[in-house]
């Protein structure tokens, strides 16, 4: 199993591949608009749009599992683009623990478990995912994108 066995579903409704991504970096984050780690979507956004060219792509996953998220995932997506310029795509509204967790971000847990285990402590939890589709590393929701540099430009090599 890889990244790339999963589907994901844009917060228009539309369904597509991970395998759409293959050969890129990946960042995927968990967010929430109304979280007071919601000035990171400048900071993801501007990796984005720094490293686009050489590979990078992020994907942003809103979900109200710790009550800071609008009420429907094309809300929280147009608050990120109006609020912070977010260009990188934004799905629809998850569950990245309990019961109704994504299996996307089940996978992610699976292959990279926090400090506390698998569960993901807070919003703006951020997976980096190599060209081939493995998951190399998680970063805590404190963590700040730019502290992600390193990381990110050796993933690009």
């Amino acid at each position: 199993m890889s990244i790339y066995d999963f589907s994901v579903r844009l917060e228009n409704g539309d369904v597509y591949s991970l395998e759409k991504y293959q050969g890129k970096v990946l960042v995927i984050v968990n967010t929430a608009t109304k979280c007071g780690l919601a000035p990171q979507f400048e900071a993801l956004e501007t990796l984005y749009q720094t490293y686009k060219e050489q590979g990078l792509m992020v994907l942003g996953f809103p979900s109200n599992q710790f009550k800071q998220e609008l009420a429907t995932s094309e809300e929280a997506a147009a608050a990120c683009r109006l609020t912070y310029g977010v260009s990188f795509p934004m799905h629809e509204l998850i569950a990245v623990n309990g019961a109704e967790t994504a299996p996307l971000f089940d996978y992610l847990k699976s292959e990279a478990p926090g400090t506390l285990g698998q569960a993901i402590k807070w919003n703006f939890t951020k997976f980096l995912v190599d060209r081939e589709g493995r998951v190399i590393e998680r970063f805590a929701p404190q963590t700040t994108p730019e502290k992600m540099v390193p990381a990110i430009e050796k993933a690009l090599r």
